[in-house]
């Protein structure tokens, strides 16, 4: 018996990913990846329960090595509009353990371009990111992939250098290279794989912890994501975050 709220994998995809059951329909189920970005619908028959400990413990820490004895920091400010509030919760749990400031925001991917505009005016952050659900098609059809083509477009209104807005965009098996001619600056994904829901939060917190004079070493930055270059790729640039002099320790809001 498959109930709503059960961790399930495919026996037909070799129970490579975790799902959680959103849904049923008689013999068909709908499918939540647990740790991917991915939705699927499954016949009860492929299906087999899972605990909920085999889930993957993919949770890492953006490594600082700040000097806070003499010097103050202002990381890059990360707004965050997600298609999934789950995923997004996830991702604001990240930002909290790595100290960076981030603003979440829920939107389905086919409303994100209505709204990203006055999200943008109403945080001014330094980085971007749009991501939610998509999906590889047959005919070379995506699910959501031009909605966040779309989205990242009217972003670039809002502010079209990529010095002064990161845009991170897409999701599982997007369309890596219209996203990155849309305008944006990292997207998923090269190799049509899916990625991990926390993907684009590592890549946003590295460069929200990296000094606004560095650029980022690209190839180590994609290596920290759960799928490496495969997920995501993306344009060298430079860090977010601002460094001052003296440090106080009346700021303690400060990192």
């Amino acid at each position: 018996m498959i109930n709503i709220g059960d961790y399930v994998s495919r026996k037909s995809y070799n129970n490579d990913i975790v799902f959680e059951v959103i849904g049923t329909n008689k013999e068909i189920v709908k499918l939540k990846g647990v740790d991917v970005r991915l939705l699927a619908d499954a016949p009860i028959s492929d299906l087999v329960t899972c605990e909920r400990g085999k889930c993957d413990d993919f949770n890492p820490s953006v490594i600082d090595s700040l000097d806070r004895n003499e010097y103050f920091y202002l990381p890059g400010k990360i707004l965050h509009i997600d298609a999934d509030k789950s995923y997004l919760d996830r991702c604001m749990e990240f930002y909290k353990k790595n100290k960076v400031k981030a603003i979440g925001k829920t939107s389905k991917e086919s409303e994100m371009a209505k709204v990203v505009g006055e999200y943008l005016s109403e945080v001014n952050p330094d980085i971007l990111i749009l991501t939610g659900h998509d999906a590889f098609l047959k005919d070379g059809v995506y699910k959501n992939s031009i909605n966040f083509c779309n989205a990242v477009k009217e972003a670039r209104k809002y502010e079209k250098s990529s010095d002064k807005l990161i845009i991170i965009a897409g999701a599982c098996q997007s369309d890596y290279e219209s996203l990155i001619k849309s305008g944006a600056t990292f997207a998923s994904s090269p190799k049509r794989i899916n990625i991990h829901a926390l993907d684009p939060a590592i890549i946003a917190t590295s460069l929200s912890l990296l000094d606004r004079n560095e650029n980022v070493d690209l190839i180590d930055l994609l290596s920290k994501t759960k799928y490496g270059k495969d997920g995501i790729g993306g344009l060298i640039s430079k860090g977010t975050m601002y460094k001052g002099y003296p440090r106080s320790e009346v700021w303690l809001w400060i990192r």
